[in-house]
């Protein structure tokens, strides 16, 4: 396990009416086999949460929760007065807002390979029924690590070796339609910084232009294309930056043209190293689209071949039908002719 967990606190937090509860655990949770399987599974939750936004501390927000870490992180305090401390935050904030949030408030300090990490998140519950052998119906209730809304991340390693970047904190930019995002800069007394869609955006746009530049051939700009991606998607599964040095590596090595030289002299705004956004990267080998009651994808490379698009006319050909596709399609026209 790569993970090492240093602390745990969980409280409760309940907000149903206009006024929020909250129920604090009286010490911290004993660190064994089982919070470790349950930190890293709530790791690698967060880490495969598309949309993150990044921020830093700003200091001319509330400043008390970045205060409260910085003492503890200085021995000044312990652990569950800081959880206790930024509970109370978080408990002010929600009450300005009208929508309502009940779940655990999870506090954890862990080690990722070299970094520090302190992650906070409201877990919601999710109800579970099973019949029991005497036939009877049963509840229980789980965590719903899977639908998390709530939830930052500070690299505390980033915090003290690049703060100037102003991106050592992640969070989740919440639901359409609720200030979810806005609630939670707010409690952590943030500013939004670096944009993941932008920036992988301009990198998308990067590497669409240095492809053309290079006049490689179909084939070949498809199996760049995958391979940046498989890249980027292993940057977004293990949490980590895109790195221009690392991606220019895997762009140029058919070329003598080196990605990085490119960029920099076509003036691309994109930083030396950068988070992306999954969705955006998704599309360099994917197409796909909804409306009206039609939802279609396809990889990229198919376009010109197996999937034909006539502007003109508005129309899409597809040249070999998936078999569940034809399968169901086949059935209902026999049905129909029935």
């Amino acid at each position: 396990m790569s993970i090492e967990v240093n602390k745990l606190v969980v409280h409760y937090v309940d907000k149903q009416d206009e006024e929020t509860q909250i129920h604090l655990r009286e010490d911290e949770m004993q660190v064994n086999d089982r919070v470790a399987v349950f930190i890293e599974q709530l790791h690698h939750a967060y880490n495969g949460k598309p949309g993150k936004g990044f921020c830093a501390f700003d200091p001319d927000k509330d400043s008390r929760v970045a205060s409260a870490m910085q003492s503890y992180r200085n021995n000044e305090l312990a652990f569950w007065h800081l959880t206790q401390q930024a509970t109370e935050v978080l408990k002010e904030e929600l009450n300005k807002y009208a929508f309502n949030e009940t779940g655990y408030l999870v506090f954890c300090h862990y080690q990722y390979v070299a970094s520090d990490y302190l992650l906070i998140a409201m877990i919601n519950i999710k109800e579970h029924y099973s019949i029991t052998s005497e036939l009877d119906l049963a509840a229980s209730r789980h965590l719903d690590i899977s639908r998390m809304q709530l939830a930052a991340r500070i690299d505390l390693t980033a915090w003290d070796t690049q703060a100037d970047e102003n991106r050592y904190i992640s969070f989740i930019k919440g639901r359409a339609g609720r200030k979810v995002a806005d609630f939670f800069l707010d409690f952590l007394g943030c500013a939004e910084g670096i944009d993941p869609k932008q920036q992988s955006q301009t990198m998308l746009h990067a590497v669409e232009d240095y492809l053309a530049d290079q006049q490689f051939g179909k084939e070949e700009k498809d199996a760049i294309r995958k391979e940046v991606f498989d890249y980027c998607n292993d940057c977004i599964n293990s949490g980590e930056d895109a790195d221009v040095e690392s991606l220019s590596d895997t762009v140029s090595k058919s070329s003598d043209v080196q990605f990085e030289d490119f960029y920099k002299q076509q003036g691309y705004e994109l930083e030396e190293s950068f988070p992306l956004d999954k969705k955006t990267v998704t599309t360099m080998v994917k197409f796909s689209g909804l409306g009206g009651g039609v939802s279609v994808g396809f990889e990229r490379k198919h376009l010109g071949e197996r999937v034909l698009y006539d502007p003109q006319s508005d129309t899409l050909t597809i040249k070999g039908v998936p078999p569940n596709l034809k399968d169901q399609l086949e059935k209902f026209y026999q049905q129909e002719s029935e």
